[in-house]
Formats: C-alpha cells, structure tokens, sequence
C-alpha cells in the first residue's frame, strides 16, 4: 500500500512539473514558490488519497503562495471537515478556503 501511494505520489508530482514547464505563474513570486506550491497540493492529493474518508477525486486542490483553496463535492459534512483538517495539517500551508459543497 505504502509502494502505490508513493508511486502516486511521485506520478503526480512529475505530472504537475512536466504540465507546467517550472514557470513563475499565477501570482507566484519565484520559481520556488510556485514549487512549493506544487509539492503543498500534491501532498493533500497524496494524503486525500491515503485516508478512506475523502474522495479525492471529488475534490479539487489549489494551491497559490501557500494558500490551499478546496473545490468540489463531498458526501457529507464529515468528509468535507476531514478534507480541510487533512490540509490544514500539511507543511507550508498558511490558510485554507474550504469551498467544497456538500451533495444532498
């Protein structure tokens, strides 16, 4: 489990770095920044992944100068709050926009 999590995690990660070609975008100060951006959602994504409570395909990561903004879809208010606890809990976040809806 632990050997298919780490794949995912370095699949996405190069996944993000080839798609964005390591350019300063979005608001991003330095090439650095929109790295640790990158690492930042790329270990929510990891971590939605790993816990049986989120589904993270439902749920969209952003992240922009260490703010994490969360979009999407959750089943319920538990989901949702475990979403924004898990990335709340991540190195480097400064703040998270919990904008997940939750599905009736």
């Amino acid at each position: 489990m632990k050997n298919k999590n780490a794949m995912a995690t370095v699949a996405i990660t190069l996944t993000l770095l080839l798609v964005s070609g390591c350019a300063v975008t979005r608001g991003q100060e330095t090439v650095g920044a929109y790295i640790d951006d990158s690492a930042i959602t790329t270990s929510i994504k990891a971590r939605f992944v790993d816990n049986r409570q989120v589904d993270a395909s439902s749920i969209s990561v952003e992240t922009l100068n260490g703010v994490v903004q969360l979009s999407g879809f959750a089943k319920n208010a538990t989901e949702k709050s475990t979403a924004e606890s898990i990335a709340r809990n991540v190195k480097g976040v400064k703040a998270v926009k919990n904008e997940i809806s939750v599905r009736p």
